[in-house]
Parts: C-alpha cells; sequence; structure tokens
C-alpha cells in the first residue's frame, strides 16, 4: 500500500504545481519603480450629442371649467381685451400666450392656447391673487371685480 501511495503523491504533484502558477514572487526588500499606465489622448470635450427628437403632432391643452368663468373661457385675446381693457402685460411663448389684468381687488392672468393645430389662441386657463400680498382670490369674484 506504500508505493501505491507515493505513486498516488507523484501523480497529482504536477496537477498542484498547476494551480500555483498564478502565484506571485515575494519580495527580496527591493522594488521596482512603479510603472505608469499608458494615456491614450482622449479629447478634452465630451463628443456631441443629439438633440431630443422633436414631439410629433398637436397636444391639446386642458380646457379650465368653473362656474363664473363662463364670460372668461373660450374667449380670444381681443374679446378679453374688450372685457378688461388693455392688458398689463402680454406674454407670446409659442403659439400660447399670457394676458395679465390689474385692478385694486385682484390681478387676473388668463391664458391662451390654441385648441387644434393653427388655431387663434384662447382663454383655457385662468389664476387670480389679491394685489395687495399675491394671495390667491376665487377667480370669479376677480373676474367680476375687473369687468367693465
Amino acid at each position: 500500500m506504500g508505493k501505491m501511495r507515493l505513486f498516488a503523491i507523484a501523480a497529482i504533484m504536477p496537477l498542484l504545481g498547476a494551480c500555483a502558477g498564478g502565484a506571485k514572487p515575494v519580495s527580496t526588500g527591493a522594488s521596482a519603480p512603479p510603472v505608469s499606465p499608458v494615456i491614450q489622448n482622449r479629447p478634452t470635450t465630451p463628443p456631441p450629442t443629439r438633440p431630443a427628437p422633436p414631439t410629433e403632432g398637436f397636444i391639446p391643452p386642458r380646457v379650465m371649467n368653473v362656474p363664473g368663468l363662463e364670460g372668461v373661457i373660450g374667449q380670444g385675446a381681443n374679446g378679453l381685451q374688450r372685457q378688461f381693457g388693455t392688458p398689463q402685460l402680454d406674454v407670446r411663448e409659442g403659439d400660447a400666450r399670457k394676458l395679465q389684468f390689474r385692478g385694486e381687488a385682484c390681478v387676473l392672468d388668463i391664458y391662451l392656447y390654441p385648441l387644434r393645430p393653427g388655431a387663434e389662441p384662447t382663454a383655457t386657463y385662468v389664476d387670480a391673487r389679491r394685489s395687495s400680498d399675491g394671495l390667491d382670490v376665487d377667480r370669479a369674484s376677480c373676474v367680476a371685480a375687473l369687468g367693465r
């Protein structure tokens, strides 16, 4: 049985040597200088990106439906000016428009958007606040206070 054991150990030794092949050598105290990694020339600015593709199609606006605003919602800019006078602010952005009317009681912001592609913008949303401190007020009350 002793010879068999020696034969088995001798047969396994080359296999064990192959497993130990990846071991690192033990340092002898003298160290080699650190190796600098190779740095490739990289651009200093990031490569340009493509802008996001434009969204296709028209997105219709939500139309406010609040009691007391029936005379405002759906009106165009001319109708609103007949009702409230010259706006203090008239802002256009793309196909949208914001008209602002002011009085002692309140400030009324009316937002106009086209309801379909190419249509004239009409009032779809109204916001109102006090002139004195900017706190929200009842929209219908502000419309009534500023109307002619």
